[in-house]
Order: structure tokens, then sequence, then C-alpha cells
């Protein structure tokens, strides 16, 4: 990674104040880690709290989200959540049971509108239920991480979370790929957004590119939901599960040796599932936003200190196949 290359969201912001404005940014920030430190300890304390509501992108709830309530269940916490409702599965422990005391499930709406972050905007109907929910949590009287808050959400909260580190991963692979591991890849053939950006490069000939893979494996699981992935037609070894149920998809991982993505919130997978993932882009890089990702990542299982898997990069077809074939032997 270039030295030039700001790690932290807070320090690449801050480059645009001097003198008293960045002292008063970074106050401001120092501040509300403290609060956020006081929450955390009341939570504790109370063995209850309120947390939501997450409407957001995939890869924000598995790296900022999952795990803070992963660590929250950990601790003895009951957890009142509002968030999407498919992403109830990944909400268990290694026994399967849920970690959540109440849940207030959203809808998917993302075939209407398209996540950002947290900040989507969801259908009237679903911005609705959120509000009933959030004037519960505002009234309870309990400890309320409101993640509808951008400025806490963005400058704080996922940042704040690397301090001491307040997240944990409960392995996913133990209720959903019991069975072990088996000769299959999972993978993601990514359609939402530009045809090409510095984030994911430009797009592949996914059809083409699954025929190449398909050989090297007894199962190739095509995954992904409706709305971000392609539909590719299965045949021989190839199964479609692109579905908007998340079971499927962790089981499919969790069975797998390999996930294969763009550069996605997908990546995150591999640390629930035990399984390796592989980065293909299609261009020369850098990666846009990679630095993020590595940032966050060792947090997940890894306490800071390292990836369950470490992540592997390809930037061709023929690095793609190549890696199959090492990684296979």
């Amino acid at each position: 990674m270039s030295a030039k290359i700001d790690y932290s969201d807070n320090d690449f912001f801050a480059k645009y104040y001097s003198g008293w404005a960045k002292w008063k940014f970074y106050l401001k920030i120092k501040w509300n880690y403290r609060k956020a430190d006081r929450r955390l300890a009341e939570a504790l304390r109370r063995k209850e709290c309120y947390y939501g509501p997450f409407k957001g992108e995939f890869g924000h709830f598995l790296a900022h989200n999952l795990p803070f309530l992963m660590y929250l269940h950990l601790m003895g916490v009951k957890i009142h959540y509002c968030g999407m409702d498919l992403h109830r599965p990944f909400l268990v422990d290694e026994s399967g049971n849920s970690i959540i005391s109440e849940y207030t499930p959203l809808r998917d709406f993302f075939g209407e509108v398209t996540p950002s972050c947290n900040k989507t905007i969801p259908p009237a109907d679903v911005q609705t239920e959120i509000k009933k929910w959030q004037q519960r949590a505002e009234q309870s009287g309990m400890p309320y991480w409101n993640i509808d808050d951008e400025y806490y959400y963005w400058f704080i909260h996922r940042n704040w979370l690397l301090e001491n580190t307040k997240m944990h991963a409960y392995r996913l692979d133990k209720v959903y790929g019991s069975s072990g591991k088996e000769n299959s890849v999972c993978i993601f053939p990514r359609s939402k957004g530009a045809t090409s950006s510095p984030n994911n490069g430009s797009p592949w000939d996914y059809p083409e590119l699954i025929d190449k893979i398909a050989p090297y494996f007894d199962s190739v699981y095509v995954c992904g939901h409706p709305s971000q992935v392609l539909s590719i037609a299965p045949h021989d070894n190839i199964e479609l599960c692109v579905t908007a149920d998340n079971a499927v998809i962790l089981e499919k991982c969790a069975k797998s040796k390999l996930i294969i993505t763009q550069h996605s919130g997908v990546n995150n997978l591999g640390e629930y599932t035990n399984t390796k993932v592989l980065i293909i882009y299609n261009g020369q890089g850098p990666i846009g936003s990679m630095q993020n990702t590595l940032r966050f990542r060792p947090f997940i299982a890894g306490k800071g200190k390292q990836e369950l898997h470490p992540l592997s990069f390809a930037y061709s077809e023929q690095e793609i196949l190549d890696f199959i074939r090492t990684f296979k032997q």
C-alpha cells in the first residue's frame, strides 16, 4: 500500500481543516469515543441495550455491525435489534441460537433502493417501521446505539470498535457447514454499480470465467442477492444459488474451500465461515478503498492481530486459474 494512503477515515477528513478547526474536529471525536465507552459500560452493567436500525450495505453489516452484536451477546447483553430480516441467518451463535433478544425486522427492499453504507433511505413503509422502533428505543431508558446517526456511525462507531477490540465473530461454519469442507467454490458474479470503478475494476465475462473454473471443482456455487449479482444458467457442476435466503449462502460458503469475489463486502464472509477468499480485479490496480478493507478485516475474527484467512488477489483470468491450481495442491 502507498504511504500516502490514509488508513483512517478520520485522518482523511481532518486534512480539510487546520488550526482551531482541526483541533475541534479531533476533540469532538474523542468526546464521542468516551460517550460510547460510557454507553458500553452501562450496557454491560444492565445487560440490555437497543441497537439499530441497520438498513445498509452487506459489507457494512459484516464488518461494522455483526461483530459488535456478537460481542455484546458474548458478554451476556440482551439486544433489542432493528435491521434487515434477510440478515437473520447471520445473527446466531455457534449452536445456531439467535443472539437477538427482540428482533424488529425490516423487509428486503434492495430491489427497490440501492444500499449505501448505512445511510440508505428505505421505502416509506420501511421508514414508518423504523420510526416506531426508534421511538421505543428512545423511550426505553436503556443504552441505545443509534447507528442511524450518520456522524456517529461513520466517524465514531466503526473506528471506536477497533479500540480495545469490541468485536467477536462466531464461527458460523459450525452451524451451516457441520459436514465439513468439500471440493467446491462459491463465486459472486457482481452486477451492482458501475461497469468499471476503482473499487471493483473492469467487468468480467462471468459465464466464460465460471466455465473455466468449473473443471477444478466438484461443485461451483453461483451466489449472491438477486439485486446484486448476475444469474448464470446452471449446467453440469454449476449450481445457481442466487437468493435472498442467506442461510443458503452461508451453507454454500461454509462447505466450500474457496470464495471468489470482486472487491466487496462479500470478502468478509470468509472470516465467519472459515473459508479462503480470492479477490479478483480486472485491471492493474491499486484496488480502490482496499486499505479500509485491510484495516477492519483483522478485527472481525482475529482481535486485530490477523485475519482467519488473509485475502489473496488475482488481476487477470490467467492469474485466477494459476491461483486455483496452486491452491488445490
